[in-house]
């Protein structure tokens, strides 16, 4: 199934779980869409996908500047995979198409 459409994911970070939504946009082998939370909004960046594989980063300011790494699957209508949170480790995520 293809990883186009709305997710309502969660980020399990140091800080806590922090919910948001990730909008996805498959062109071939290039992975596009923005990233949204109480933090704001950002851009995917160097987005690839290679069958279920997903990965991309996104740039965040807030609590403050880094570049977030993603890696991700998809099964259907879940999403799972890690995050590198910069300095401060990884963190899994997950999330549900949204209807």
């Amino acid at each position: 199934m293809s990883a186009d459409g709305t997710w309502n994911t969660t980020i399990n970070t140091p800080m806590g779980a922090q919910n948001g939504t990730l909008e996805l946009n498959v062109d071939g082998s290039d992975l596009s869409g923005k990233m949204s939370s109480p933090q704001g909004e950002m851009a995917i960046e160097n987005g690839a996908i290679d069958g279920d594989s997903l990965s991309w980063k996104a740039a965040i300011t807030a609590p403050m500047p880094m570049t977030l790494e993603f890696s991700a699957t998809v099964d259907g209508d879940a999403i799972t995979g890690t995050v590198k949170l910069g300095a401060f480790g990884e963190a899994e995520f997950s999330g549900t198409r949204a209807s």
